[in-house]
């Protein structure tokens, strides 16, 4: 049999036909062939064996067995260089206990064994199999394995890919977001750096008053401490002179120390006005331009119904015999505000409460009134509502708008020269969102209560009181 190295060669040389291990207690019968000894006696104790070679079938004497200790020699010669070899190949083949070539694997322990590990205790009876047949096995089952593995990696990788559109989707939003906080406190920067300016003035002028105060303070104690000190000194030198010395204007000494009281500062208050507290709420800031919004009968829908005070609007029952005139919306449930914006800000407030739709924002005074309307920003108009149970802006498509806290109140503030519409939740003072454009003619407020919903939407939009501090920016 070929072999590809000497040691394998070797290893070939000290192996025992019958048993196939290496040679134990080598012995040479007549033909010149080796074996175990327990190996051919065993051979030749069974009853169908004639008294010949395992392995040239030539017939021997049985009694002719002659120990081959050269033989032997080269088979520890062989064990070793095959131990060298392994270890020296940097393989785990070698049983740490018996030094012996793992050649065998253990089905039930799972683990390589050599032959004398084979024949003890512990695996004596457990299936075992050559190690390279169940190399052999374990390999086709693991590339049985990689199909699945392949298909779980490309599904890893498609699930990654999607993780990181997801990340780029949502740092595209955190940065929308950081935009629009900017945005927000910009704006509010610009509309308290006035009144921050005026605060600093204020409270520099009562730093200059308390510090005053207080100075004159410390200036009447450091008076009294002088002549506290004075007479100190004067009682300690008299107590140093003879007694006649001593006692000399001595009651007029202790008189004076007797009548000595100190008097106390002046109580100066140190707690800073209540002028100082400043809020950063943006409502607070944009009441100021509160307009005193009211509703343009002219141009409402015939199937709306306006308030005396023309500060609510709702859906009616039936359809109002009125003039179609060319500013009346004929087919949408729109009105408008009277109010129109050429220029300047204005901020207003809108009562939504518990509708289950509506539509607010503001409009370009020329747009179309008349048949279909499709209210987005390249049409002329910034708007937002709510729609089927969700908060949206009336773009194309639609831009959600998440909500936490449903609004009951919202507020719209417009920045003509800006080119902003602003929309606020006044429930929870958040903001919603921000139109930017620019703007040119007459803008105007515009309202939509929605159906009536089988009454489940029949409440009016309210547009609610202004602060009596506001004062709106309007254009002509």
């Amino acid at each position: 049999m070929a072999t590809d190295t000497p040691v394998e060669s070797l290893q070939e040389e000290a192996t025992c036909p019958i048993c196939l291990e290496y040679f134990k207690d080598p012995v040479i019968i007549d033909c010149g062939h080796n074996f175990c000894r327990a190996c051919i006696a065993q051979c030749w104790e069974r009853p169908d064996t004639d008294s010949s070679c395992p392995q040239c079938r030539e017939t021997v004497q049985q009694g002719t067995l002659r120990p081959n200790r050269k033989l032997a020699n080269v088979v520890e010669i062989a064990k070793l260089l095959s131990l060298q070899a392994a270890k020296g190949a940097g393989e785990e083949r070698v049983c740490g206990e018996h030094q012996e070539i793992l050649k065998l694997f253990c089905e039930e322990d799972q683990t390589s064994v050599c032959v004398v590990c084979h024949l003890s205790r512990a695996h004596r009876d457990h299936r075992v199999v050559p190690i390279k047949e169940a190399a052999q096995e374990y390999k086709e089952k693991l590339q049985g394995a990689l199909g699945p593995l392949r298909k779980e990696l490309e599904e890893a990788l498609a699930l990654m890919s999607a993780e990181e559109e997801e990340i780029t989707e949502w740092q595209g939003k955190v940065k929308n977001k950081k935009e629009m906080i900017t945005g927000e406190f910009n704006k509010l920067h610009t509309l308290l750096r006035e009144e921050e300016q005026l605060l600093l003035q204020t409270l520099e002028e009562e730093k200059r008053e308390t510090l005053q105060r207080l100075r004159e303070n410390i200036t009447k104690l450091s008076q009294q401490s002088s002549f506290l000190q004075q007479l100190i000194t004067e009682i300690e030198e008299k107590c140093q002179l003879p007694v006649v010395e001593l006692l000399k204007d001595v009651k007029s000494t202790l008189n004076r120390s007797e009548n000595v009281k100190l008097q106390e500062p002046e109580a100066v208050s140190t707690d800073l006005k209540n002028v100082y507290k400043i809020s950063l709420d943006m409502r607070e800031a944009l009441q100021r331009f509160g307009v005193d919004m009211t509703l343009d009968p002219d141009t409402a829908n015939p199937n709306l119904v306006l308030s005396e005070d023309r500060k609510r609007v709702r859906y009616g029952d039936t359809c109002q015999d009125l003039p179609d005139n060319p500013k009346r919306f004929n087919r949408y449930l729109i009105v408008l505000g009277a109010e129109g914006f050429a220029g300047g800000r204005g901020y207003w407030e809108v009562e939504v409460g518990d509708k289950t739709r509506w539509d607010l924002g503001v409009c370009r005074e020329s747009v179309s009134r008349k048949g279909q309307v499709t209210a987005t920003p390249e049409d002329g108009f910034w708007v937002v509502g709510l729609r089927d149970g969700e908060y949206e802006a009336l773009t194309f498509p639609p831009t959600p708008l998440p909500m936490s806290v449903r609004p009951r109140r919202v507020g719209i503030f417009l920045d003509y020269e800006a080119g902003e519409v602003s929309f606020y939740n006044v429930t929870d003072r958040s903001h919603l969102l921000t139109f930017t454009d620019t703007f040119s003619g007459t803008l105007r407020p515009y309202f939509c209560p929605g159906l009536n919903a089988g009454g489940k939407n029949a409440a009016p939009l309210i547009i609610c009181p202004v602060p009596a501090q506001a004062g709106g920016n309007l254009g002509p």
